[in-house]
């Protein structure tokens, strides 16, 4: 977890950020719909952000990040990816099950373990442009039989 933040507000936060990036302009609601929570408690974790300086918010108005949110996000949503990738690329996990344990393992993982799991990947990659030999065998061991090659 970010210092200072809950499971539950870097959940916020990153949602944010991924309205964000899909619209101008990101509402209350639209973060309570895009969490399946309801609009009291996101306005109740909007009001933790700002305090915490990491968004700014009218009552009734627009939320924007801070540059402090900003940054914090992405590395929220970076972390957030990359997990993905490892279980739905290299794990070869179905789409719904590599991001509903993304959003779990996101919280806890320290920057050593992702980073090393980020090295990981490189290098099988690194190795014949796609999965290594290993991994092919893997997939087999595993029951998966064929999987997608590196980058899908």
């Amino acid at each position: 977890m970010i210092k200072d933040l809950s499971q539950s507000l870097e959940d916020y936060i990153e949602a944010i950020l991924i309205i964000g990036l899909k619209k101008k302009v990101v509402r209350i609601k639209e973060i309570s719909d895009f969490l399946g929570v309801s609009t009291p408690s996101a306005v109740d974790a909007v009001s933790k952000l700002k305090i915490k300086g990491l968004v700014s918010h009218e009552k009734y108005g627009y939320l924007n990040l801070t540059k402090k949110g900003i940054e914090t996000a992405r590395i929220i949503y970076k972390k957030h990816e990359k997990v993905y990738e490892f279980l739905s690329q290299f794990l070869m996990l179905d789409e719904k099950t590599a991001e509903k344990d993304a959003c779990k393992i996101e919280h806890y993982i320290s920057k050593a373990t992702l980073d090393r799991i980020i090295k990981l990947m490189e290098f099988t990659e690194k190795k014949s442009g796609e999965f290594s030999i290993w991994h092919k065998a893997f997939s087999e061991h595993a029951g998966i039989g064929s999987h997608p090659p590196a980058g899908n």
